[in-house]
C-alpha cells in the first residue's frame, strides 16, 4: 500500500485552529438552522433531507487589522497620477463618480449544506439520551465505543504516539548510521587542536585535510537522515467496540377518547412521531409499545396507533393496567429499562383519577426508569394552566406522583412550536448519567 506524505506547509495566512474553529461555528449554525426549520414545520419533516444556509460572514478566519474609525494613516498608493497627500477621495456615487446601484454591486451567495436523513437525525438528536439506563443483563442494544486497535500511519496530530514514533526514529537511524553528534564534536576538538599548530608538520597538514574532508562528510550524511522523518510518525488507531449496554422498552400510551379532539390528538402524534424517530435513531433495538385507550386500552401496532381514527368515553386507568399486563407477559423489570411516555388532554373519568394514582404509586412507578406525562392543553388556557399547579383532576393527580417519584416528569404543550422543546426539557442528557456504567 502507498504511504502518501503531505509534505505542504499551511496556506499564508490560515492556521488549523481557525479551521478547526470553523467547522465548530458551522456545526453549532446547522444545528440551529435544523431546529428551526423542524420547530416551525412538521415534526415528521425532520425524518427527510434538509438543505442548510450558512451565511457567508461567518466562513471567513479571523485576522488583525487596523480600526478604520481610529488613528491616523495617509497613503500615496503606486500608480498614483490624479491626487495627492491630504487630497479628499469622493465616495463611489458621490462628487461625479459612476453611481453602482444594487444591481451593480459583487455580492457573495451563502454557504447551503444539503444533509441527508442520516445526518439531519444526528445532529437533531445529538444531545438527548433516554435517563438512566442501567440494568444490564440481556445487552441487546449495540453500541460502541473508541477502542486502541494499534497505530497507523495517517490521522491527525493530537493521535501522535510520539513512543512510537520514536521508536521508530531511532531504528532507521541505526539502520542509516546517522552521525551521532558526539562523534562530530570529537572530530572539530581534534581538528581545533591541530590547528592551533602555527607550523604544522607535512603529516599533520594532511591529518588536518582528511578531518576536514570527513567532519564534511558527517554534516552532510546527518542533513540527509533527519532526526525525525514522515516516515518514522505513527498515529494511535482506534476502531469501534461493541459494548454492553441495555434492553430497553418504551410504552406510547395516547388519549383518542373523544374529550380528544382533532387539534388535540395532531399534537400527541407530533410528539410520538418525533419520539419514535429519536428511539430508532439512538437505540436501534430498543422495542416500542404502543397503547391506545378510549375507556378500553388495547395495545396496537405502529399503523393504527398514528392512524386509526377509534374515539369513546375516558378512562385512563385503563392504559396503565395493560402497560402493566404487558410488563409481567414479556418485559420482566429485573432485565429491561421501562420507560413510558402519556400524552393525554387531562379529561378522565371522575373516580379514576384516584385509581391512576395507586397503580402508578404502588406498581408502575417502582418498575419504570422514566414516565413522562404530557398535558395537550388549549392556546387560549395556555397563559393560566402554564405556570400553575392548577389544571384537570389527571393533572392534579400526577402532581401527586411526581412530588413523591423523581423519575416521573410532566408539562403542557399548547401549540405545535411548543414540542421540541418540552421534548428535550424530557429527554436531555442528565449529568453524571449512569447510562454505559
Amino acid at each position: 500500500m502507498p504511504n502518501i506524505i503531505d509534505r505542504r506547509l499551511n496556506p499564508k495566512d490560515k492556521s488549523l485552529s481557525n479551521r478547526r474553529r470553523f467547522l465548530r461555528r458551522a456545526r453549532e449554525e446547522l444545528k440551529r438552522s435544523i431546529k428551526e426549520q423542524i420547530t416551525t414545520g412538521k415534526i415528521a419533516d425532520v425524518d427527510a433531507e434538509h438543505t442548510v444556509s450558512m451565511p457567508i460572514r461567518g466562513t471567513s478566519e479571523p485576522t488583525f487589522e487596523n480600526r478604520r474609525d481610529s488613528g491616523r494613516r495617509e497613503h500615496v498608493l503606486p500608480g498614483n497620477k490624479q491626487f495627492g497627500q491630504g487630497d479628499r477621495i469622493p465616495k463611489p456615487g458621490q462628487g461625479g463618480g459612476v453611481s453602482s446601484g444594487p444591481s451593480m454591486r459583487d455580492s457573495e451567495d451563502d454557504f447551503r449544506f444539503v444533509l441527508s436523513r442520516e445526518e439531519v437525525l444526528d445532529l437533531f438528536f445529538e444531545d438527548l439520551e433516554l435517563p438512566d439506563m442501567v440494568k444490564l443483563n440481556l445487552k441487546e442494544i449495540v453500541t460502541y465505543k473508541p477502542r486502541r486497535a494499534g497505530f497507523t500511519v495517517s490521522g491527525t496530530p493530537t493521535n501522535i504516539n510520539v513512543k512510537r514514533t520514536m521508536r521508530n526514529s531511532y531504528a532507521r537511524r541505526i539502520a542509516l548510521s546517522r552521525p551521532k553528534q558526539e562523534h562530530i564534536d570529537a572530530i572539530r576538538d581534534e581538528l581545533a587542536t591541530l590547528e592551533a599548530d602555527p607550523l604544522p608538520a607535512t603529516a599533520k597538514r594532511e591529518q588536518v585535510a582528511k578531518l576536514r574532508e570527513e567532519l564534511e562528510r558527517l554534516q552532510r550524511r546527518r542533513r540527509l537522515i533527519p532526526y525525525v522523518d514522515p516516515v518514522d510518525i505513527r498515529f494511535n488507531r482506534f476502531e469501534g467496540q461493541p459494548v454492553p449496554t441495555a434492553n430497553a422498552v418504551m410504552f406510547c400510551l395516547m388519549d383518542v377518547s373523544g374529550s380528544m379532539g382533532e387539534r388535540e390528538k395532531d399534537l400527541a402524534k407530533r410528539f410520538f412521531v418525533l419520539l419514535h424517530l429519536f428511539l430508532k435513531r439512538r437505540y436501534n433495538r430498543t422495542e416500542i409499545v404502543f397503547i391506545r385507550h378510549t375507556h378500553e386500552a388495547h395495545e396496537v401496532d405502529e399503523e393504527t396507533f398514528f392512524y386509526s381514527t377509534q374515539s369513546g368515553g375516558t378512562v385512563v386507568s385503563t392504559a396503565l393496567q395493560e402497560m402493566r399486563r404487558v410488563i409481567d407477559e414479556r418485559y420482566p423489570a429485573r432485565d429491561w429499562n421501562i420507560y413510558a411516555a402519556q400524552a393525554s388532554d387531562g379529561d378522565n373519568f371522575a373516580t379514576d383519577s384516584d385509581r391512576c394514582i395507586a397503580l402508578l404509586d404502588s406498581e408502575i412507578m417502582r418498575l419504570c426508569q422514566y414516565f413522562a406525562y404530557v398535558e395537550i392543553i388549549d392556546e387560549r388556557e395556555s397563559h393560566i394552566f402554564g405556570t400553575t399547579d392548577n389544571g384537570t383532576s389527571l393533572w392534579r393527580a400526577y402532581r401527586v406522583i411526581s412530588e413523591k417519584w423523581p423519575n416521573f416528569q410532566m408539562t403542557r404543550i399548547a401549540r405545535p412550536a411548543e414540542i421540541y422543546p418540552v421534548f428535550r426539557q424530557l429527554f436531555a442528557k442528565q449529568p453524571g448519567s449512569q447510562k454505559n456504567r
